[in-house]
């Protein structure tokens, strides 16, 4: 296996933990009838920086364990990772979340039938906003994303004791989540929210509704800018 490739096979193993575990605790937190029901934002927000850990202990030792095309692009931006290899990183990463949402449906199989929301059916694969104004919706998005792309690059100007750096990346995920995710849901990532929504559109889950593709654009876009904008930005310091 060539080395792009084994780094490839890397993001889609760390893709597909950290939505397993991702939307598994907001199906979890959402889903009528499970022991985590309404267990609310604070289970979100650390589940979400545990599965972002996880997915990066996971698969770093075969990659560089972006698990996101906006870092991907991002540091393609700067220089810091081939454009010629950034296709097939995405590819992997929308690919292992699409499997990932899929293994999230069949843990939770009862309790689809028993949950008739269907905002919150949807929201266990995918973001969506709390007030939907497109605007606002995708600065949300994009400046989500420029800390969390200006982070991990500061992350690799100072020293960690070895093995600790995915847990740091963990707590920057949990601060995003806390400090600035109300309002969309905080996708912050392309493959997170799109592989996941397509597994929404195609499986058949009881009760489900729409899959609001027309607000997906938005979790793509916007990550998508503020990963190049972040990287840019911690590019021209010192």
């Amino acid at each position: 296996m060539s080395d792009v490739m084994t780094q490839a096979l890397g993001e889609f193993i760390g893709t597909f933990i950290l939505v397993v575990l991702g939307d598994g605790v907001v199906a979890g937190v959402s889903l009528n009838k499970t022991k985590a029901q309404g267990a609310g934002w604070n289970a979100i927000a650390i589940g979400w920086g545990l599965a972002v850990t996880l997915g990066v202990y996971a698969s770093s030792y075969l990659g560089p364990a972006h698990l996101n095309p906006a870092v991907t692009i991002g540091f393609a931006a700067i220089g810091k990772f081939p454009w010629a290899d950034v296709p097939i990183f995405i590819i992997a990463q929308v690919a292992g979340a699409f499997l990932g949402a899929v293994l999230v449906w069949l843990q939770y199989l009862p309790h689809w039938q028993e949950t008739k929301d269907q905002a919150a059916i949807l929201g266990t694969f995918a973001t969506g906003p709390a007030i939907r104004k497109p605007a606002a919706n995708l600065f949300s998005e994009f400046f989500g994303t420029v800390i969390l792309v200006f982070g991990l690059l500061a992350f690799t100007r100072g020293k960690w004791t070895e093995g600790l750096n995915p847990i740091g990346v963990g707590l920057l995920i949990t601060a995003i989540g806390y400090s600035l995710g109300g309002t969309t849901g905080y996708a912050i990532n392309p493959a997170r929210d799109f592989g996941p929504r397509l597994a929404h559109a195609v499986l058949p889950i009881a009760n489900k509704g729409d899959s609001d593709w027309g607000y997906s654009w938005i979790p793509i876009v916007g990550p998508i800018l503020g990963g190049i904008v972040g990287a840019v930005l911690f590019n021209v310091l010192p």
